[in-house]
């Protein structure tokens, strides 16, 4: 190993140990600060809910994106289907929300009103 490689991985190895949870702190703090401060300012007054504290936040919004998904990457479970299978699930959704009326044929019986 050269000498120029070995200061370098001298020096980063200890600044990535700790500098990470520095900035996981760090991330911590302000994205559940932010939480924090929305739940704070909006549901109080509306709801009529106590306020949280910042690791409530933090822990609301991990419960989000556990539950909702989010930061990204959205929409990569459409790119494995094939044309065919993602009309199918279309189909299947829309038939899940009771929307299958609006796509299907109305029915072909009619109504004898000279039968009376």
């Amino acid at each position: 190993m050269s000498m120029k490689r070995y200061w370098k991985w001298r020096y980063i190895i200890p600044a990535a140990l700790v500098l990470g949870p520095i900035g996981l702190a760090l991330l911590v703090v302000i994205s559940g600060g932010i939480v924090m401060l929305l739940w704070n300012w909006v549901l109080p007054p509306l709801f009529d809910v106590r306020p949280i504290t910042l690791w409530q936040g933090f822990g609301l919004l991990a419960l989000c994106r556990i539950l909702f998904g989010g930061f990204g990457r959205g929409g990569t479970h459409s790119r494995h289907m094939t044309s065919e299978e993602r009309e199918r699930f279309r189909r299947r959704i829309r038939g899940c929300r009771g929307d299958a009326a609006a796509d299907a044929q109305p029915p072909a019986t009619t109504l004898d009103t000279s039968a009376r």
